[in-house]
């Protein structure tokens, strides 16, 4: 296994070196994003990123598309999930076919403004089962997210979380959740990772994750350039992964 674990890590490499050319720079995509179509449903996984309105920012599309296709690559490489990898989705929380896919990606909750619509849609969304991943923010955009969610679940719980978990030893048993956010102009802020679970009940399913302090989906964006230690990058690969299988097995 840990072989395997090293030989896909070099090939992510090799992938992000060749796909690299096509995607485009930060800046590109926050200005003049360009949306692939999605793939059209056929039962296998595939990765839905939620698009949203913003203010003063286009997060919800940051890292896109590069950090879905070297996620899919490695979750191709070491699982059976036999995920799409050179495809993507982009849903609202409001869109109904949203439903047909289990685990949804949600970047930048600091500028989310979800319409009653979309409150909705993702309420409906986790009651039916769906897992979502909130990631890549930081600070005092914790009071937004706070604010928005709370329109969505306004009795949930959310709790910190410290690595004992099942969604920590789903795939890969993580040991520790010591983790930075990936910047160099932010020092050492620590990561801190934080959960809801179905009726408060931390014995039932987690229906959120949430990445606070940590910008995961940075670090895998980046993998094949060499712009963060390989060992961090590979720590935000096993959440990843993590979050995934837990979510397609719970």
């Amino acid at each position: 296994m840990l072989a395997r674990v090293a030989l896909a890590v070099v090939l992510l490499a090799v992938f992000a070196a060749i796909a690299r050319p096509h995607v485009a720079s930060a800046m590109q995509r926050q200005w003049g994003m360009r949306m692939e179509p999605n793939v059209p449903y056929d039962g296998r996984f595939t990765f839905a990123r939620i698009r949203y309105t913003e203010y003063r920012s286009a997060g919800w599309a940051y890292d896109y598309p590069a950090m879905e296709r070297n996620l899919l690559t490695m979750v191709s490489e070491l699982t059976t999930l036999k995920p799409h990898v050179r495809g993507s989705n982009i849903h609202t929380f409001d869109d109904p076919e949203l439903l047909k896919y289990p685990i949804a990606y949600l970047s930048e909750p600091g500028y989310w403004l979800p319409s009653e619509s979309e409150v909705e849609g993702l309420r409906t969304y986790l009651a039916r089962g769906g897992f979502l991943i909130v990631d890549d923010f930081m600070l005092n955009e914790w009071a937004n997210f706070e604010r928005q969610i709370r329109r969505v679940l306004p009795a949930a719980e959310i709790v910190r979380l410290d690595g004992s978990e099942a969604i920590f030893d789903s795939f890969y048993h993580i040991e520790s959740l010591d983790m930075k956010y990936p910047s160099r102009g932010w020092g050492d802020l620590q990561a801190e990772f934080l959960g809801i679970y179905e009726d408060d009940d931390p014995t039932k399913r987690m229906m959120v994750v949430i990445n606070y302090n940590n910008d995961i989906g940075d670090y895998m964006e980046w993998s094949g350039e060499g712009f963060w230690p390989v060992n961090i990058s590979n720590d935000a690969y096993k959440l990843a992964i993590n979050y995934i299988i837990y979510g397609m097995t719970r």
